[in-house]
């Protein structure tokens, strides 16, 4: 079954629809608001031979699911770097913006380099059918990252140990396109947040902030996170994932959050 697109481009205005809704009200999903501008950075910025290799997307309003546009801007386009900005726009203000750097394939030198050793859990078993107003599939291993999961970030609950979460988009971002791979993972980069920062009071801080980094872009329709770090003082909150796709490791995401005064998130996905 094809499920309903987020969005419909209309020239150069897109239409959200209600699909776009997020968590925390009346506003649309960070995850949609990175796909959108990762969407239009990659429309400017890709190349023979580029692949992207940093996004950074920054939440800085609330984002109504109302018309918007993107305006982008190439700051740079040299031999071997290009790096383009991007507004998300509503009623004239700038809601969210981004930037990403693309950058030229060459010849990979020899030698090995340490890197932490990390490792996501394995895919998750058929789920079967899925409710019709699910906005992405994801599947969270919480705790120990043992061999059982849960649909969505249930199986998370009070659990202090590491959290992973494989992730597959359901929908198209917008109607009568193919979602490619990079916007894949710039939306499933959005999860970091809940990854790295989910404790045993749930999900307490609010997505400021994230930035994705990519070696290469991700084989498949899977996106794995595997939390590898979270500080927090005062009600301010830092985390980082490692990427993955079914190949292994292609990089990393980090984010900001703010405290939620309110109450924490438990979500369904």
């Amino acid at each position: 079954m094809t499920r309903p697109a987020y969005l419909v481009s209309d020239g150069d205005v897109l239409l959200p629809s209600t699909t776009c809704k997020g968590p925390w009200g009346q506003t649309i999903s960070g995850h949609v608001v990175g796909g959108i501008l990762a969407r239009s950075l990659e429309q400017v910025g890709s190349g023979p031979d580029l692949v992207p290799a940093r996004l950074t997307v920054d939440l800085l309003r609330p984002t109504a699911i109302a018309p918007l546009e993107v305006r982008t801007t190439v700051q740079r386009d040299g031999r071997r770097i290009r790096l383009v900005d991007a507004e998300l726009v509503q009623n004239d203000v700038v809601v969210s913006r981004a930037s990403a750097v693309f950058l030229r394939r060459g010849e990979h030198p020899a030698g090995e380099i340490w890197s932490s050793p990390v490792a996501m859990p394995p895919l998750p078993p058929d789920p079967g059918p899925l409710p019709d107003d699910l906005m992405m599939f994801v599947w969270g291993y919480g705790g120990d990252g043992g061999s059982s999961g849960a649909m969505a970030f249930t199986e998370w609950g009070d659990a202090t140990g590491p959290k992973y979460a494989w992730i597959r988009q359901v929908r198209p971002l917008v109607e009568g396109e193919v979602t490619s791979p990079f916007v894949a993972v710039a939306m499933a980069a959005d999860a970091a947040s809940a990854t790295s920062h989910w404790g045993t009071g749930g999900l307490r801080y609010i997505n400021a902030d994230y930035t994705l980094t990519l070696a290469r872009e991700p084989v498949g329709d899977y996106i794995g996170l595997a939390a590898t770090s979270h500080t927090s003082q005062d009600g301010v909150a830092a985390g980082a994932a490692t990427v993955f796709d079914v190949h292994g490791p292609i990089g990393n995401a980090t984010t900001v959050g703010l405290v939620n005064p309110v109450e924490s998130f438990h979500p369904r996905a």
